[in-house]
């Protein structure tokens, strides 16, 4: 009888080791995938567009132009963004002038997904549908607020011949409607403005 106690005791023994073992080797190969899945690198391009040529319509009409030697978009990342690491060139179309588009080339942009914001660097230069020319080397446009802005030096000319410089930057409404330059200068065609009475 104490011999049969015995082999239950040690079979019931090896049982448990055999499920306390199991449950260990378990738990060390899920904390090894979660340290791997940690250390994933997910900052990778999920999407690549070889010469992008993206038309944005609203009820038919053309609202925007854009075009791209290579687009990447990183979504597997907390803030997602879309870069064009080889410059861009776009078309925009707005209701005052609906036939002649604005203009946008830069050297290099990106879209911050969640922010709803854009960067461009790299001989930006944009040409309103009034006609007025804006180049400098960086600009930021957050499209929620309908602002552009940069710190660096910016050239405006227009169609009459006047030139301003902004050597410290300007704010603009993303429609260029408004825009203050800051330490600004600039040389004006005399015909073009107003007369004084004495």
């Amino acid at each position: 009888m104490t011999d049969y106690c015995f082999k239950i005791f040690k079979l019931k023994t090896s049982q448990q080791f055999f499920l306390l073992l199991m449950f260990f080797l378990m738990q060390s190969c899920e904390e090894d995938i979660t340290k791997v899945n940690h250390n994933k690198k997910t900052n990778f391009a999920s999407q690549i567009i070889h010469n992008a040529n993206i038309i944005q319509r609203d009820s038919g009409v053309v609202k925007v132009r854009f075009k791209a030697p290579l687009l990447e978009s990183y979504e597997l990342i907390d803030s997602p963004y879309v870069e064009a690491k080889k410059g861009i060139y776009l078309e925009f179309f707005d209701k005052k002038n609906p036939k002649v588009p604005g203009k946008v080339w830069a050297n290099y942009a990106k879209n911050n997904v969640k922010r709803d914001s854009y960067f461009a660097k790299g001989r930006v230069k944009i040409i309103t549908t009034e006609g007025q020319t804006f180049v400098t080397e960086t600009i930021n446009w957050d499209k929620r607020n309908g602002k552009m802005y940069t710190k660096d030096t910016v050239f405006v000319s227009d169609k009459d011949g006047n030139i301003l410089v902004g050597a410290h930057g300007m704010v603009a409404k993303d429609d260029f409607t408004e825009y203050t330059f800051f330490n600004n200068s600039g040389s004006f065609n005399s015909t073009n403005l107003p007369t004084t009475s004495k």
